[in-house]
């Protein structure tokens, strides 16, 4: 018989302290609550918890201790119509589990099909098909790690996912391909490192579940959006086990980048969770508290508000659901050492009615811990309901993926006259960010990420190709904002090769020159393609995996990726702290920008409305003015930018002898390879060719 102590009801979870484990669940809305053990046979033990303090009931078992295997029957009213679904057939998994052993076998019927006939709930007990909590061991040797804390203007982030980074890469041991210790060997962090990355965000990490409909269609959820347990590093990644050695194993991840001075920022899930529409199985929160955990709908609470497109939305107005998010937060700060996080369609989490709220409870909580707020924060400043684009709109503490940006910088290269919000997202979209007192780096520059075509396929296709997932290639986004420079898809054409390749290196370079913060999708840098899908969620295979040996051929571009990487890491002029204020209102006094026609004249207010395609942007280094992090006063080079993205090329004449008359070329995304290049310019001119970005340093004084 095991031995039950009254245990506490803070901290919420499993908590195992040397000599036992203290249990403790939140639920407002049950009669009782079991919790089950299990054995090495999946036998099951259920233990009656009796004590509740607060809506959680608790138990400690002295002798349980990591490696232990549990779930919880819930007892309580079930009456879906009223948005009461506890049903203690089915096992739970705990909110709080730190590890998950195993994965769902969805031949196993698992759903609650006559949601409305509590009669007709299926009682099956499903136990050995389900996935099981761990209890862990919080023990970790730290040693001397230490947080590299980047500011954000010297942040270069790196997106990517666990598996799809290594899975093909030949340096790396085949048994750690895919996995946490994977991105942690070491060919991979010098890879890292050689780029000039500071930050690698995972995409997500949280334990999380494929969906039915893609298991059947022979499918699975590669991109994780779709979390069961917010505190579990997912078991999937572990090459080590998952009965708690895959906490140890990201934990040895995290140290290991560290040591390299990379971040870990998380990419993170709140807004929904695995069990989906009403139709979903019930495999945690539902079965625990459905009203206090989810959204539903005031007319008929049998079914979910969402506003995600995935069939719910977590209910961030309850205080036992926020503090569910914020406990998670700070565990993985506190206990796993990450570095801040992304969180996915957050204006869901701004909702406090239906409307998005920049004021919201979850926003003021983030603002006030001493925790999370000290962290790195980044907002995707949208969901799918009404009003939830809300880019420029998060509070001062928060930063952003500019999807604004990411649509003007392609819509720019793919010939379209923007050149007025041009100019506003390469300057860090101080209309967006500058009226709140935040910084250019409140904006997250992006031309790709990891929904979308990568940037090879940006250049290379004009409409998705998604026919692989199953869908008629109705799924993924009809807007890409793309051109396939001629020819759809593959070619041998040595003009359009060569022009992709140009607009490739006009897009890489468009982005490390922005003031903000780069983010690059990974595999960007060697041309990684899906072949045309543009929803690669699906796809845990060679359409999402990076091709290494492809790599080999790319030397040429991965190199130039350095290269801006390490200028922009050398010239404060590209990663400014504050916003640019131009020129003086009569124009005779030059500050730190200045605007410029091809025929070297500043544009006035009618030049940007003619439609043209040419642009010239002078950096003054010398008229940077607000100090280094030191308090010294930062003074950089000054250089040019010439951005042709017109179909024929353009004559530029340098600026006057005001601006400097000495160049030298240091970067031509028609020529990369500019290593022994002499000054240019003996006539005050330089011709910028169709679809190219030409860069000029100041070297002297006229």
């Amino acid at each position: 018989m095991v031995e039950v102590w009254p245990g506490t009801s803070y901290p919420l979870g499993a908590t195992y302290d040397g000599s036992g484990t203290n249990f403790s669940l939140f639920s407002e809305i049950a009669t009782g609550v079991e919790l089950c053990l299990f054995d090495e046979d999946d036998t099951e033990t259920r233990i009656v918890l009796t004590e509740k303090d607060g809506h959680v009931w608790h138990g400690y078992l002295p002798g349980v201790g990591s490696g232990q295997r549990y779930g919880y029957r819930v007892h309580g009213p079930h009456d879906p119509s009223r948005g009461l679904r506890c049903n203690p057939a089915k096992l739970l998994v705990d909110p709080y589990a730190k590890a998950i052993d195993g994965r769902i076998d969805w031949h196993d019927s698992l759903f609650d099909y006559h949601f409305d006939d509590p009669a007709k709930v299926n009682t099956r007990d499903s136990a050995p098909y389900l996935p099981k909590c761990v209890v862990i061991s919080p023990f970790f040797d730290w040693g001397n790690e230490h947080r590299p804390n980047a500011p954000y203007h010297e942040t270069v982030i790196y997106e990517a996912h666990v598996r799809g980074l290594t899975m093909r890469h030949p340096g790396v041991p085949e048994s750690l391909r895919g996995t946490y210790a994977g991105l942690a060997h070491p060919v991979m962090i010098e890879y890292l490192k050689s780029l000039g990355v500071t930050a690698v965000e995972l995409m997500p990490v949280h334990h999380s579940l494929p969906e039915h409909a893609l298991v059947a269609r022979g499918l699975t959820n590669y991109w994780g959006y779709n979390t069961l347990a917010f505190l579990s590093p997912d078991s999937g990644y572990a090459a080590t086990g998952t009965r708690g050695e895959q906490v140890q194993e990201f934990k040895a991840m995290v140290k290991a980048l560290h040591e390299a001075d990379i971040e870990v920022i998380l990419d993170v899930v709140y807004n929904h969770t695995a069990e989906g529409d009403h139709m979903g199985p019930t495999l945690s929160l539902r079965g625990i508290d459905n009203l206090s955990y989810y959204r539903v709908r005031d007319d008929d609470q049998r079914y979910y508000l969402d506003y995600t497109g995935c069939g719910n939305s977590l209910n961030a107005r309850h205080p036992h659901s926020l503090q569910l998010i914020m406990d998670s937060l700070r565990y993985w700060v506190l206990d796993m050492h990450v570095d801040g996080f992304r969180f996915d369609l957050a204006s869901a989490l701004a909702r406090e009615f239906h409307d998005v709220d920049r004021l919201s409870t979850f926003f003021d909580i983030v603002q006030q811990d001493p925790v999370i707020s000290q962290v790195k924060l980044i907002a995707e400043p949208w969901d799918v309901g009404p009003g939830g684009y809300q880019v420029g709109n998060f509070p001062p503490l928060w930063t952003e993926w500019n999807g604004k940006y990411r649509d003007t910088v392609r819509d720019f290269w793919r010939g379209h006259p923007v050149l007025p919000e041009l100019a506003s997202r390469i300057s860090g979209s101080s209309d967006l960010y500058q009226a709140d007192g935040r910084r250019p780096v409140a904006s997250i520059n992006f031309v790709t990420c990891h929904d979308g075509f990568p940037l090879a396929d940006l250049v290379s296709y004009n409409d998705k190709h998604n026919e692989a997932n199953g869908e008629d290639n109705r799924d993924g986004t009809d807007d890409n904002r793309s051109w396939n420079c001629g020819v759809e898809g593959p070619t041998d054409d040595p003009g359009i090769l060569s022009l992709r390749r140009r607009q490739v290196r006009n897009l890489l370079a468009t982005l490390f020159c922005s003031q903000g913060v780069v983010m690059l999708s990974h595999g960007d840098e060697i041309a990684r393609t899906q072949g045309g899908n543009n929803n690669a969620y699906c796809q845990d295979n060679e359409i999402a995996w990076m091709d290494w040996k492809h790599a080999e051929k790319q030397e040429d571009l991965l190199e130039f990726v350095r290269t801006l990487s390490h200028l922009r890491r050398a010239h404060p002029v590209f990663r400014r702290r504050r916003f640019f204020q131009g020129v003086s209102p009569n124009g005779d006094e030059l500050r730190d920008i200045a605007w410029l026609r091809p025929d070297g004249a500043i544009m006035s207010d009618d030049d940007w409305g003619n439609g043209q395609q040419a642009l010239g942007i002078f950096l003054n280094g010398d008229a940077i003015t607000e100090p280094d992090p030191t308090g010294r006063r930062v003074h950089d080079g000054s250089f040019l930018l010439l951005l042709n993205a017109g179909a024929t090329d353009v004559a530029f004449t340098v600026p006057d002898k005001s601006y400097g008359t000495a160049w030298e070329t240091v970067l031509d995304t028609a020529d990369p390879d500019i290593s022994d290049r002499p000054f240019a310019l003996p006539d005050g001119t330089v011709t910028v060719i169709d679809r190219a970005f030409l860069m000029l340093k100041r070297v002297s004084e006229g």
